[in-house]
């Protein structure tokens, strides 16, 4: 079972996705807030898998609430609730730590199918604005912080999987393609992120995304 945090100041919303995604057999609602601060406390209470973030809350906004359990120690894959997909708001979330966001008008079916892709470690992003986003996401974090200099920092193996990052693979993915144990792959990205300085996979896949379009836009060697 996929255990599912809900995050909504409007109780309504939270009784909207519950009744769909407690059709799905496999999604357990585990509890509901209704700002940023209730969200903190009931990670903690509830210990979610995903957590489904409204980002416009009254009191502590879903944007600070998003930052504050990206830093914790062991914490669940956050996905940003949005009414309107703009660079703006979803692009702070990506920074934030959010693992994607959702359109609060996906079809029932697409919800429960995007909640069970993000469960499974993968970058969610909903909407024909994917593309845009992730380009200014990429290309944001990379004048922001200068982290593509340091994926030289990476070693061999670590390079691979942080390319594997940028396809959008899962850990299980990864593991099959690289021929590894899911706990060794798990022990690389986290050893990734801490050298990129990373908050998050999908941080270091948009890392990677960037600099494997940088790679296919460089000139050949004369």
């Amino acid at each position: 079972m996929i255990r599912v945090l809900l995050v909504d100041d409007d109780p309504l919303v939270c009784a909207h996705l519950r009744t769909i995604l407690g059709t799905s057999g496999d999604v357990d609602i585990v509890g509901e807030a209704y700002d940023g601060a209730e969200a903190l406390d009931a990670v903690t209470r509830y210990r979610p898998d995903v957590v489904l973030m409204d980002l416009r809350m009254p009191g502590v906004d879903g944007i600070t609430a998003i930052r504050h359990i990206a830093a914790l120690r062991e914490p669940p894959i956050v996905v940003a609730l949005t009414t309107f997909d703009t660079d703006h708001h979803v692009i702070r979330a990506l920074q934030a730590g959010a693992a994607g966001f959702l359109l609060k008008s996906t079809p029932p079916q697409d919800l429960i199918g995007l909640v069970r892709v993000a469960a499974g470690g993968h970058t969610v992003l909903s909407g024909a604005t994917t593309r845009r986003l992730l380009n200014a996401a990429a290309g944001r974090q990379a004048s922001q912080d200068g982290r593509l200099t340091l994926i030289g920092a990476l070693t061999r193996r670590e390079r691979e999987v942080f390319d594997c990052l940028g396809e959008g693979l899962s850990n299980a993915e990864i593991a099959r393609r690289l021929n590894l144990s899911e706990a060794t792959v798990k022990g690389h990205v986290s050893r990734i992120l801490v050298k990129l300085d990373c908050p998050n996979r999908t941080r270091a896949g948009l890392l990677a995304q960037h600099a494997m379009l940088g790679r296919a836009t460089a000139p050949a060697a004369p």
